[in-house]
């Protein structure tokens, strides 16, 4: 009989490496291979320059394009087996479509420990427990020990057991513990952070469904019918009208074939209290992935969500990384939102790299939203997304309405006119709570001078400084510089400066002189910076005694506010005229999503939009039809001007300190892309180079060139090309440049 062979082992490992350069770089293996062999996934260490850094093998293969003596062994193998397969897929299709570097890639997409070359393994902790064999005269051989018989009685009032971090808390020692040990009166177990957790015997569920409408049924019904293949869902649901509950009911079904669940949500803020209803609904471990964790939690997380011991996994944008054991379904909650798009570094988009993970899964993705982007709104009408639609809110109040207030040649007191004040006045006599909604934070836009004009600017960007009163400074929010207030105007001299417009701080201010007895509470990345303070606030709102609300757009997305009756938008001009064409969409998308913070509960809700063009003939179409009316609008005027979601677009930034030589490169790069472009005869459409719309920015000058065209493959095709030429031109080395593919914003 034939003895099998074993497979040789690669002579060569292609291994990605954490840098800019699109390249695997080839070592040889050393030392003993681990037990699945030399596979891809495998963490290594090795020598990179005079640097030690953590890499993952890609590829094994017999070859290389160097000689085999000079190749570099590998330091150390960190893995006993490699990174999970679908992980790596995932990494490998989003480099690829991004146009970006693989090795960095691989590095983003895993939690910083590992990174570091830390153990891919759970934590463990000590829990303890009171012996079976514990009976009921153990107190009285303890008579010499009453610490010990104190922590023996303790543990026996706890079924579950304490762990040691409880036990030592109430001053008890480990000498202590393992005294009771040795006596066979307690035990201790080892367990994983994230426990598994069995539900027999006691149901899925830890407290019961909601009972759902008749839309809300009708669209679980439709969601059911696609378990076990990749079906692509648009849930376009008005705010109020219960698109979290379905959510919940959806995952009760997946969970309950025991699959997993991932969540994705726009903001931080939002995760604790989709985390809070998710752990209240079900017995299974839920976990959380956000840019707040420490980084042995967002290890803990990603490895209970790795083997399978997490059910339910909630995050930011970067939780679309997570590996999943058993993948059942992905929600992508607000779908819209450009909170989605990482806007440096990697520049992925969550939504869209959920939908073709879910393709490669073969498991549905549920994109739900108010005010559902452009892009899933033509997938929908083109019939790759199954539409499905709540028009009703779950209370019997629709949603409010926008009512359009002109301010033109009026007095204002921190940006109100008096009868929006007198509105806020009698809301707040009824007991109802008010949000005032305004854009911007800080104390006013800028600082000037009453006397000659002079105004606040930043020295390094093109961009104004905004006023702050708490503390007092002028900063901008673009490079994050800061300078006290001036004495006097830097141009004339004259001490009349004055504050031009209004912030969250001055309505704040303004607020709480015009309504002393009412408590204010601004909400924005200033006043939310401590730990739990967005918590802190929520909680005292939710009290439901009057109150003001004064936030960003931090408070407009996702969250319950029953006891608002009044929202009021400040000023809503200031997306109708920006340059970027997404504008309007993105405009519109947060006015309906603060007017749905409106009315939410018992009481019908009113919605105050102040605005100096109330006879834009855009916002009057928002304000009386409605988003999906100015959505139909908004896609036909993208269809005749040839822009997304009709075309496909990149967009290629430079940026350099010296602004010859980078508009050297910049035309340069236009010139050999056109060539490209001629001569292979692709109908794609190079534009540029422009200055960006801030072209001066930290101290750096700012030059784009955009590419689109119909197909996404021919796309791709010039932006590799353009990937090639910027890597190997020396002039392109000497600036800063990057490569958005689908970019959501042009700034």
């Amino acid at each position: 009989m034939q003895k099998s062979l074993s497979p040789r082992a690669p002579r060569v490992l292609g291994i990605a490496i954490p840098s800019p350069l699109r390249r695997l770089f080839d070592y040889r293996p050393a030392g003993t291979p681990p037990s699945c062999g030399w596979v891809p996934g495998l963490r290594v260490r090795v020598s990179f320059g005079r640097r030690q850094l953590v890499g993952v093998i890609v590829e094994c293969r017999d070859h290389s394009e160097l000689e085999f003596s000079r190749l570099k062994p590998i330091d150390a193998c960190l893995d006993s087996a490699p990174l999970p397969e679908d992980w790596l897929w995932l990494c490998r299709f989003t480099a690829r479509y991004y146009q970006h570097a693989l090795g960095d890639t691989l590095s983003h997409a895993m939690p910083v420990l590992l990174r570091q070359g830390r153990p891919f393994e759970a934590r463990t902790r000590e829990r303890w427990h009171a012996t079976d064999t514990c009976s009921e005269d153990s107190p009285g051989k303890l008579a010499r020990a009453p610490r010990q018989a104190a922590l023996l009685e303790m543990l026996q009032q706890h079924p579950r057991g304490l762990t040691s971090q409880a036990i030592l808390a109430q001053s008890f020692t480990r000498e202590q513990l393992r005294a009771l040990e040795a006596k066979g009166l307690v035990q201790c177990r080892e367990e994983t952070l994230t426990q598994a957790v069995t539900t027999e015997g006691k149901g899925l569920l830890a407290s019961p469904s909601l009972t759902l409408n008749a839309e809300q049924s009708a669209v679980l019904a439709a969601l059911h019918e696609g378990l076990d293949q990749f079906h692509p869902s648009l849930l376009q649901g008005v705010t109020g009208s219960g698109k979290t509950e379905v959510y919940l009911q959806l995952i009760e079904a997946v969970v309950g074939r025991g699959r997993q669940a991932l969540v994705l949500v726009p903001e931080i803020g939002l995760t604790p209290q989709t985390l809070g209803r998710f752990v209240q609904r079900f017995r299974v471990p839920v976990v959380a992935l956000h840019s707040g964790l420490t980084d042995h939690e967002r290890l803990d997380a990603w490895q209970a969500a790795s083997s399978g011991r997490a059910s339910i996994i909630i995050g930011t944008r970067s939780a679309i990384f997570t590996p999943l054991a058993s993948p059942g379904v992905i929600i992508i909650d607000e779908e819209h939102d450009s909170s989605f798009k990482q806007q440096d570094g990697l520049r992925y988009h969550a939504r869209d790299l959920a939908v073709m993970r879910a393709r490669h899964h073969q498991i549905p993705v549920v994109l739900g939203s108010a005010t559902p982007s452009l892009e899933s709104l033509l997938h929908a009408q083109r019939g790759n997304y199954r539409h499905l639609h709540m028009r009703q809110r779950a209370t019997r109040h629709p949603p409010a309405r926008l009512e359009l207030t002109d301010i033109k040649a009026r007095v204002r007191r921190g940006g109100l006119v008096p009868p929006v004040i007198d509105t806020i006045g009698a809301t707040l006599k009824a007991g109802h709570q008010v949000l005032v909604f305004i854009n911007r934070r800080g104390f006013a836009p800028t600082l000037a001078c009453h006397n000659c004009g002079w105004m606040a600017e930043c020295d390094h960007c093109d961009a104004r400084m905004t006023l702050h009163r708490h503390p007092p400074i002028l900063a901008c929010h673009h490079c994050d510089r800061r300078r006290p207030l001036p004495d006097a105007c830097p141009d004339c001299g004259s001490g009349d400066l004055r504050p031009l417009g209004s912030g969250t701080e001055r309505s704040e201010e303004t607020l709480g002189e015009l309504f002393p007895d009412i408590p204010v509470y601004r909400i924005d990345r200033d006043s939310t910076r401590a730990k739990d303070a967005m918590d802190r606030i929520l909680g005292e709102i939710r009290k439901g005694e009057p109150a003001l609300l004064v936030g960003t757009q931090m408070l407009a997305k996702g969250h319950h506010l029953p006891h608002v009756t009044l929202v009021v938008v400040v000023n809503a001009d200031s997306g109708l005229y920006a340059s970027d064409f997404r504008a309007l969409e993105h405009s519109a998308q947060l006015l309906e999503q603060v007017a749905g913070r409106a009315g939410r509960a018992a009481h019908p809700g009113r919605v105050l939009v102040q605005t100096m063009h109330p006879d834009d003939p855009n916002l009057r179409l928002l304000a009386e039809r409605g988003y999906d009316a100015l959505a139909r609008t908004l896609l036909e005027e993208r269809r005749v001007a040839a822009l997304p979601p009709w075309r496909y677009m990149a967009l290629l930034r430079l940026e350099s300190p010296n602004e010859s030589q980078l508009s050297a490169v910049a035309n340069q790069a236009g010139t050999a892309m056109r060539g490209f472009l001629q001569h292979s005869k692709r109908e794609v459409d190079c534009l540029g180079p422009v200055p960006a719309p801030m072209e001066r920015r930290q101290n750096r000058y700012h030059l784009q060139l955009m590419l689109t065209a119909e197909k996404r493959s021919l796309l791709h095709e010039a932006s590799a090309w353009w990937v090639a030429w910027l890597e190997n031109s020396a002039e392109a080395r000497r600036v800063r440049w990057s490569l958005d593919i689908d970019p959501q914003t042009l700034s």
